[in-house]
């Protein structure tokens, strides 16, 4: 089954939840966004959601250090590139087409849901161009920003090693000062999404290690821009640096992106160039991970959407049952109410972690284009409190919503020819890489609702009783009402928790509070969208959001009990119970 992209219903989410119309000017209309997204949607129909299915079933192959794709990858690729998708929101002083980062959004969320495998390799390659623009010194910046911005070359991410996973404290890759002011890197990274391939001419790793005087733990970690190849003066492509693709991982899902094993300073060591200060990289990286972060759960809303459609359209094609006993005919399984509560449960939470990701994805434009520092700085606050919950929740989102696709198809669902395995097997790995869901809900509580002493997440929520109050009478508010009150209740008993030195009993409640943060706002993004809707869209926005609100945003009291009235357990009940 191909996809096809809901391009009214993305705009009509742009419009709610991702502050489109302020955005728009002479250069950027509303039709212009459309016409966009539209040839975004023809081409990830025609030409990548066909080669999802081959790429899962013949994944990337390693011989002698070289990776060869999918096929049909490479020109998949270079049609993609060739077509401008990779600029579309990089300064146009480096060759982009600087658009609003959630107009990139929008497209993201249509590449992955065409294709996970596809999608991943791009991401990664926006990091590092975020991360180069704000830290690298302009001579690199001359070097490598136009060639990454047009996709020419492709980035990487090189953080996680055998021994140190989410905690970077324990790198051990080096690097050593060389006499003209480059340096020397060698270590071992694993599951380097894209580390190798045959798409780009080019592949610039960003790669945390240590210098030889460094201190211990994450304030010793320095990033280092390591090329595949080296780069000539003249621009031109010099000779291969000391680095290889050692393996490639066999996985769950994404069997189409080459997930690597890779190699730094087998020789002499890998000549790398040093991103921002020594000792800092982490502030360097953290610039491209957070950007990441909103991408992989837009990856979540891609892979639900793919899944909601595929079960959706099985769903009007299956008979199986009668759903009217007085009817003789087998019934269709849409006509089933369970089968209904199934797909509503799908859409609806997809369309929620939609708005939500747009949602953080506007407060990131606004961070770098509001009129004053002071917006700025707040955009920015909020864009930080975000990002946990949009990748968390649209990646669990992702992948809840391909297991109910699974069990929409029946047994059907769980043999390979038909699809829906696929789309959930993808979805496993998004609530993992880039900082588990459990790391996003301990960042929401530990860090991002203190912001301020709890003022930017005390904004958030009256921006929310806001929108209560300007729904009109007619229309039913009361659960989203004691959601948010639930949330403001549990947010001021969070902080009060870290206020107190309860530090173990609010990281036991980090998850659950996180999807009550969600679920919350993901109900007053559905509502918004119903207030923006026009008279042929309404009800259908209207029947939606009452569904998220009795199904799902009615889960929030019972969280809200369990966050208000629950602890930790001790070591000692920890040993007893576990056993």
């Amino acid at each position: 089954m191909t996809y096809n992209a809901n391009v009214a219903e993305i705009i009509a989410t742009l419009r709610a939840s991702g502050d489109l119309d302020s955005l728009l000017s002479e250069t950027l209309s509303i039709d212009l966004v459309e016409s966009i997204l539209t040839e975004a949607a023809r081409f990830a129909a025609e030409q990548i959601a066909p080669l999802n299915a081959i790429a899962d079933r013949n994944g990337p192959r390693l011989t002698d250090g070289v990776v060869t794709t999918s096929p049909g990858w490479p020109a998949l690729y270079a049609d993609w590139r060739t077509s401008g998708w990779n600029a579309l929101s990089a300064p146009e002083a480096w060759g982009g087409q600087q658009l609003p980062g959630v107009v990139q959004a929008a497209c993201r969320e249509i590449w992955n849901a065409a294709s996970m495998s596809f999608g991943i390799g791009p991401t990664l390659t926006e990091g590092a161009i975020e991360a180069l623009i704000h830290h690298a010194p302009d001579e690199l910046k001359q070097t490598y920003l136009p060639r990454l911005v047009s996709g020419e070359w492709m980035g990487t991410m090189n953080l996680t090693e055998p021994q140190s996973g989410s905690d970077l404290s324990g790198i051990r890759s080096r690097a050593e000062p060389a006499e003209d002011g480059t340096y020397r890197v060698f270590g071992q990274k694993i599951f380097i999404t894209y580390g190798e391939h045959d798409l780009a001419e080019n592949i610039v790793h960003l790669v945390l290690a240590r210098l030889p005087d460094a201190p211990e733990g994450t304030r010793g970690i320095s990033l280092f821009l390591v090329p595949k190849f080296l780069v000539n003066p003249d621009g031109t492509l010099g000779e291969r640096n000391d680095l290889v693709c050692a393996g490639l991982e066999h996985k769950l899902g994404l069997h189409g992106s080459p997930t690597c094993t890779m190699q730094f300073g087998e020789t002499n060591g890998a000549i790398g160039y040093l991103i921002g200060e020594e000792n800092r990289g982490l502030n360097c990286m953290f610039t491209m991970m957070n950007n990441t972060r909103l991408a992989v759960g837009i990856q979540g809303v891609g892979i639900a959407e793919r899944a909601y459609q595929q079960a959706r359209t099985f769903a009007g094609e299956r008979r199986q049952g009668r759903a009217d006993p007085a009817v003789r005919q087998s019934s269709l399984i849409l006509a089933h109410p369970d089968v209904q509560r199934m797909l509503m449960t799908m859409k609806a939470m997809t369309a929620a972690a939609r708005g939500i990701c747009y949602k953080a994805a506007a407060a990131i434009d606004r961070s770098e284009h509001a009129g004053d520092e002071a917006g700025r700085r707040r955009a920015l606050a909020v864009a930080s409190l975000l990002t946990p919950i949009a990748k968390a929740f649209s990646t669990d989102t992702g992948v809840d919503v391909a297991s109910l696709g699974i069990q929409v198809h029946g047994g059907m669902g769980y043999i390979e020819e038909t699809g829906a395995a696929q789309h959930y097997r993808d979805a496993r790995i998004a609530p993992i890489y880039e900082g588990t869901n459990g790391i996003q809900a301990i960042d929401l509580v530990t860090r991002k609702i203190g912001q301020e002493d709890g003022a930017v997440v005390e904004v958030l929520i009256a921006g929310m009783e806001d929108v209560l109050a300007a729904t009109p009478s007619g229309d039913n508010t009361e659960i989203l009402a004691e959601a948010v009150a639930t949330l403001r209740a549990t947010t001021r008993h969070l902080l009060d928790g870290l206020a107190n030195g309860r530090r173990d009993d609010v990281l036991a409640s980090a998850t659950p509070y996180l999807r009550l943060f969600a679920l919350t706002l993901g109900g007053i993004e559905l509502l918004k969208a119903t207030h923006l809707a026009d008279d042929e869209t309404k009800a259908r926005w209207r029947l939606l959001s009452r569904f998220f609100d009795t199904t799902l945003a009615s889960t929030v009291p019972s969280l809200g009990l369990s966050i208000l009235k629950g602890t930790a357990m001790t070591p000692a009940e920890a040993a007893i119970a576990l056993g």
